[in-house]
């Protein structure tokens, strides 16, 4: 059981600049007892943006590191959230798109750093180089617009004109006619930014839920909250020849206070492994 006294009544920033504390305020307002704010003029396209105008140089949890920080320190606060997400093709299944997104909880006071993520298939992500009305149209109704923005510029590489948070048929074409007027070519992709992303809202949402099962779980020995899976043991046997396999056998579960560790068994309800997936009988 989570204790009550160490969340409840705080503050917690939501280091975001694209309306992500829509998605996650609510639930951690109403599951921890926090109370909800994001910082005054806070900048995140500082660690990078999704059109690559600003490189963002760190990996996807450093980042979600960072934003929390540097929100703390212009706030004079001690509990922050952030999350980052990444966009592209799938790491095990094949031409299929992924968005990954981690969250980043972070409180300062008791020196505790919790990290969720979620991998899924569910996005719009896509782009496209396109020569006509036509062919825009035809990648715009693919992609869920107008519920979904769009971005509109020269090339994929070309950060001198760029139209971003396109959300109306109107605007679409207006961008578009001025693009064209100056290349045979114009690069349309998706606007992956939150507050232009409802898919994206809902893996967030997903993931932020997730974060709060994980903040509950505390450790059976210090009570430590995020308490949850750090690896995998593998060695599934196989239900024909009982060789151990490479499917996962058990979840490491591990304190980052006190280092007690547990090993929970069968996390997929599955006893023994299917032989196409053993090296000895499919080799």
């Amino acid at each position: 059981m989570l204790p009550g006294h160490m969340f409840k009544g705080r503050s917690l920033l939501i280091a975001t600049k694209h309306e992500k504390e829509q998605i996650i305020g609510p639930i951690f307002e109403k599951e921890l007892g926090v109370t909800c704010s994001i910082p005054d003029h806070f900048d995140t396209d500082v660690f990078g943006t999704f059109t690559g105008e600003v490189e963002r140089k760190a990996d996807p949890i450093t980042t979600a590191r960072l934003k929390c920080e540097l929100a703390m320190q212009q706030s004079n606060a001690d509990l922050a959230i952030a999350s980052e997400g990444s966009f592209g093709p799938h790491p095990s299944i094949f031409f299929v798109n992924a968005d990954e997104e981690i969250l980043l909880f972070v409180d300062k006071k008791n020196d505790l750093e919790i990290i969720v993520k979620e991998l899924s298939t569910t996005t719009n992500f896509n782009a496209s180089e396109i020569r006509s009305l036509r062919t825009l149209k035809v990648f715009a109704n693919k992609v869920g617009f107008p519920s979904h923005g769009l971005i509109l510029r020269q090339s994929k590489d070309d950060f001198k004109v760029i139209f971003k948070g396109i959300t109306t048929w109107v605007k679409l074409i207006e961008a578009y006619n001025f693009l064209i007027n100056h290349s045979d070519t114009i690069y349309v992709e998706t606007d992956m930014r939150a507050m232009y992303n409802p898919t994206r809202k809902n893996v967030i949402q997903i993931a932020t839920n997730k974060l709060i099962e994980k903040i509950k779980n505390t450790c059976p020995t210090c009570k430590t909250p995020g308490f949850g899976i750090t690896g995998v043991k593998e060695g599934l046997p196989c239900s024909a020849c009982k060789t151990p396999t490479r499917s996962v056998l058990s979840h490491i579960y591990s304190c980052q206070k006190c280092n007690y560790e547990e090993l929970k068994a069968y996390p997929y309800d599955k006893t023994e492994e299917d032989p196409m997936y053993c090296d000895q009988c499919n080799p």
